[in-house]
Parts: structure tokens; sequence; C-alpha cells
């Protein structure tokens, strides 16, 4: 039965909720776990109740951010930059070991939970709600609001600030808070994918911002065609989900939640390709055809001044 202080309406379904709190399927909990991670059905009522009625302050907090890069810029325009090596290094750190637990915890869940019930299982059953990775995909949605601080470095360091970081900060911080409390299965791949990319972009980050090592181009391409292809995965996730729905099969989630979804991952997917073709095929391009141009000017230059020591020789 559903706790009496949760309200369920068609954004937040009841039928999600009972298959959580009925639901046979054991959930995974290692042997080796704390007791802070125990996450049961008491305590998964609270943070769901919690969700539900402050999910809305997700769409402050992002006003607030937005308001607060785009001052933030401003102030900064005609001041020198901040260095801000160390306390780079320390909060990219942070939150790649923040996300590596995560992304071990949530894999080998989702690897038991496959190999127990099966990948459409893994997809429509709510059941990562409960138990360890019931906490770990808490703290995973309560983490999109102290990740808006990835921002504040560039602002403050004046570095490249681009759409899409700070679109990408924004509507998965708003999806996250209000998907949360619609028990929405499919979420199960999208905590899984992003701990996975989270955890190797964040370590990047913290060895650049270190310089202990020299890292090379190649990686910064390998962690962006994850993105692409969590993207992607994403976008497929959310067709099958609905493929269920539409043949009348059980599926947790909504269909609004599902197109919505569908949409921010399709969003997420253009934008990135662009990037990628922006950043590492154009741009080298570029710089191909500029080092191409001065090697033509350096050796004209290197014939014309040849021309004139043959003419003061003769």
């Amino acid at each position: 039965m559903a706790h009496s202080a949760l309200e369920y309406t068609d954004n937040f379904p009841f039928d999600n909720y009972e298959v959580l709190a009925s639901s046979n399927r054991s959930v995974w909990d290692p042997k080796h776990s704390f007791k802070f991670e125990k996450f049961d059905m008491q305590e998964v009522d609270a943070s769901l109740m919690w969700f539900q009625n402050n999910w809305t302050k997700s769409i402050v907090y992002s006003a607030l951010y937005a308001v607060l890069i785009y001052f933030g810029r401003i102030y900064m325009e005609n001041r020198p930059r901040f260095d801000l090596r160390l306390s780079l290094v320390i909060w990219s750190f942070s939150l790649a070991v923040f996300s590596w637990i995560g992304a071990i915890r949530v894999w080998v869940y989702t690897i038991d939970f496959i190999r127990a019930y099966g990948w459409k299982a893994s997809v429509c059953d709510p059941t990562l709600y409960k138990g360890v990775v019931g906490f770990w995909s808490w703290l995973f949605v309560l983490s999109k609001l102290p990740e808006l601080g990835d921002t504040v470095f560039i602002v403050l360091r004046k570095q490249k600030l681009i759409f899409l970081h700070w679109y990408h900060h924004i509507t998965v911080l708003i999806y996250s808070w209000y998907t949360y409390p619609q028990l929405v299965a499919p979420s199960r791949y999208f905590v899984l994918m992003n701990f996975t990319v989270h955890s190797l972009m964040y370590t990047y980050y913290a060895l650049k911002a270190s310089k202990w090592v020299n890292i090379p181009t190649w990686v910064n391409i390998v962690i962006t065609s994850l993105q692409i292809a969590q993207m992607f995965v994403g976008c497929f996730v959310n067709g099958y989900a609905y493929s269920i729905r539409s043949n009348g099969g059980f599926c947790a989630t909504t269909d609004a939640n599902l197109r919505a979804s569908f949409l921010m991952y399709l969003s997420y997917f253009v934008l990135f390709v662009h990037f990628f073709i922006e950043t590492y095929v154009t741009s080298k391009r570029k710089q191909r055809a500029l080092a191409e141009k001065s090697q033509a000017q350096n050796i004209l230059q290197d014939s014309n001044d040849n021309t004139k020591s043959e003419k003061k020789i003769n």
C-alpha cells in the first residue's frame, strides 16, 4: 500500500508504486555494504514524498543558476581570471570518486538483475528504487544540484562557456527531480550511463587541472564519443519502453515522461554530435589548412629571397 503522505496523480502513478512495494523480485544487496546504504520502503517513501513536494524547486535553482552565470560572466569580463587549480582538482576528484562508486554499485546490480529476470524487466521494473542501488539512485538525483558548481569554475577561470554545458546541467536537474517520484524504471539505464561517463569525465578533469600528466587528445575524443553513445542508448531505451506500453505491456513510466525524456536525449545527441564535429573534425581541418597556408607562404618567401639574392649576384 502507498504511504499515506504520498499523493498519486497521472504524473505520479500509483501503479508503479504498487509494483515496487509488492515486488517479490530480489533487490541486490552486496555482502560488503554499509548500513547507510540500506534503502528500505520507509526510506523510499520519505524520499519519494520529499521529491514529490519539492521537485519544482529545481526550476527555481535552475533560474538562479542561469542568472548567476550570466551576471558572473559580465562581472569577470574586465577582471583577471582566478586560477583555482587546487580547488578544481579537489572538486573534480571528489565527483570522480562519487561517480566511480555509484557506477560500480549500479553496474553490478544491473548485470545481476538482467541475469535473473531478463532485459525487459531491467527496463520496466522499478526495483532500482530499493536497497543499495536505491540509495545510490537517490544520491544520483540529489547530486544534479551541486554539479551546477562545474560552471562556477568555468566563469571564474574565464573559460569558454558553451550552450551545451549549461543547457545540459539545467535540463538534467529538472528532469531528474521531476522524474524520481514517478518511479520511472528506464531511469535505471540513465543513472547507469551517467555515473559511468561522469566517472571517466571527472577523472579526466582532475588530472588535467592537476597538470601531473600530459593527457593526449584521443582521451577527449573517447569521452565525447561515450557521451554520444550515452544519448543514443537513452533514446533507444525510451523507444523500447514505449513499444512495450503501446502493445499493452506494463512498464513503470508514463507516456508523457517517455516523450519528454526521448526529446531531451535526442537534443543531447544532436548537440554532442555537433560539438564533436566542431571540436575534432572542423577545427582539425582548419588547423591543417592554416598549416598548409603557412608552409606555402614560407616556401614563397624563400623563393622570393632566393630570387633577390640571384639578382644581387648578377
